[in-house]
């Protein structure tokens, strides 16, 4: 292989990492190294770059998960068999010394340096060495039932819900999820959806697919305008109460007890999304409103996207029994779209208490960028870009003052490795802030990225 140089002035193991992570990825899109090419082992590498053997590991594991190497037992690492996209037949100039970190479409996952990878091998290796029987059927259509309990215990613990394995119907990503649901919804005669605004576009669009109407909802500090929801209607209203978006506005409790009182009068259901609840950073969260549901009329989803990593897509929901049995008198005209491999390695990988303390390294970690994120807009963002503060996530909704549009100020954001969407694309709201995406961004290069963003923007 080709000698490989990565720049050793930033000790930073994170950035080390994704330096190496990228330049190996770089070689294998434009075809200098050649599917079925060895890799050199860990600690040949670390031995070779003077970098540890975890640096090391954390790159190979990265290309492992997206899927450019495979790793072969007692052998090693080995190029995998792809096909370059024409887009990379030459490798882009350097970025700028402002950028110091190479973009990625997927900079808004979670942040590889917190995910066990070793564990997760091992559990993986568990299921594949014990439980091929298992495989040799069709998963569940409704879920593993060992996926499901642990899932239950852990909604439990972390966000107060109370739900049977039973009733946890679990899908591969939130699209397989919502599908289930509709179905579910028709069945019951409701044909009528509340959306929060601003909301998540992407949402609309499932429901409307599925012949749903329909009706926008105004958001406020406090979260959706109760007193606006239609009444003697049934129906039924999206709403993420701990975390909305795009605002991060938080529904105090008094108001979750107001929104569960209007749809025990009017026979309807709430749907909880409680995306990235996991990542909250200050203060206490406040509970799920599943949990505080007497009434079963509270439908509460969650999804594992922000907290593993791209290549696993698993999602779930936790319905009132009456939902629930309505989903397992049809379940059997689906078919489980999620890996069972997968649904099985997940909830030894949550058995064994890996997962927690993931989701622990990652507020820790988070918390630490968010912080700089919001810290550094103070400091350089004067009259041009200001945040929406936030307790929770992974992203910051940033409100733009300049003639350029959103567009080309997502464009010069790339330029400089980060990664920013125009608000406008995924919600129903005409408007020019951008939504940045900090997770996977190294912490110690936040400041100065933000820093020549600003500059770029007054240009």
């Amino acid at each position: 292989m080709k000698p490989i140089y990565i720049n050793q002035n930033d000790s930073n193991e994170k950035f080390l990492y994704l330096q190496l992570y990228d330049i190996i990825k770089q070689r294998i899109l434009t075809g200098e190294m050649k599917s079925g090419e060895k890799l050199p082992s860990l600690r040949t590498l670390s031995k070779d770059l003077g970098i540890s053997i975890t640096t090391a590991e954390l790159a190979y594991n990265q290309l492992l998960v997206e899927g450019y190497i495979s790793s072969r037992p007692k052998s090693g690492y080995y190029i995998a068999e792809i096909s370059p996209s024409p887009s990379h037949a030459k490798v882009s100039a350097p970025l700028s010394e402002i950028s110091g970190f190479t973009f990625e479409p997927s900079a808004y996952i979670s942040d590889p340096s917190c995910f066990d990878f070793v564990k997760w091998k091992k559990c993986s290796a568990r299921v594949f060495n014990d439980y091929t029987d298992q495989l040799l059927f069709e998963s569940d259509p409704q879920g593993e039932p060992i996926l499901r309990f642990e899932i239950s215990k852990y909604l439990y613990s972390s966000r107060g819900v109370t739900a049977s394995p039973e009733q946890i119907v679990i899908g591969a990503g939130t699209q397989q999820i919502t599908s289930h649901l509709s179905r579910i919804l028709i069945k019951m005669g409701l044909r009528l959806v509340c959306l929060e605004e601003p909301g998540y576009l992407p949402v609309q669009s499932m429901f409307r697919d599925a012949g749903f109407t329909i009706s926008h909802i105004p958001v406020a500090s406090d979260g959706i305008e109760i007193a606006k929801l239609p009444a003697n209607i049934q129906s039924a209203v999206y709403v993420n109460p701990s975390n909305q978006f795009p605002t991060g506005a938080v529904m105090p409790v008094g108001r979750r007890y107001e929104l569960l009182d209007w749809a025990a009068q009017n026979n309807s259901i709430i749907i909880e999304d409680d995306y990235d609840s996991e990542l909250r950073y200050f203060g206490k969260p406040v509970p799920a409103l599943q949990g505080l549901d007497n009434r079963s009329c509270v439908v509460y989803l969650g999804t594992f996207s922000s907290t593993l990593f791209p290549a696993v897509k698993i999602s779930y929901m936790v319905l009132p029994e009456k939902m629930a049995q309505i989903f397992r008198s049809i379940k059997h005209e689906y078919t489980q779209t999620c890996s069972k491999a997968e649904q099985l390695t997940l909830a030894f990988f949550m058995e064994d208490g890996h997962y927690y303390t993931g989701i622990r390294k990652l507020r820790s970690l988070y918390s630490q960028k968010l912080q700089a994120a919001l810290s550094a807009f103070s400091a350089h963002g004067g009259g041009v870009a200001s945040p929406i503060d936030t307790h929770s996530g992974i992203n910051l909704t940033v409100k733009v003052r300049s003639r350029k549009k959103a567009e080309q100020l997502c464009e010069e954001a790339k330029s400089l490795g980060l990664q920013m969407v125009p608000l406008s694309e995924i919600t129903d709201q005409e408007t020019s802030a951008l939504i940045f995406y900090y997770s996977r961004l190294p912490l110690e290069r936040i400041e100065p990225l933000i820093k020549g963003l600003i500059e770029l923007w007054r240009s």
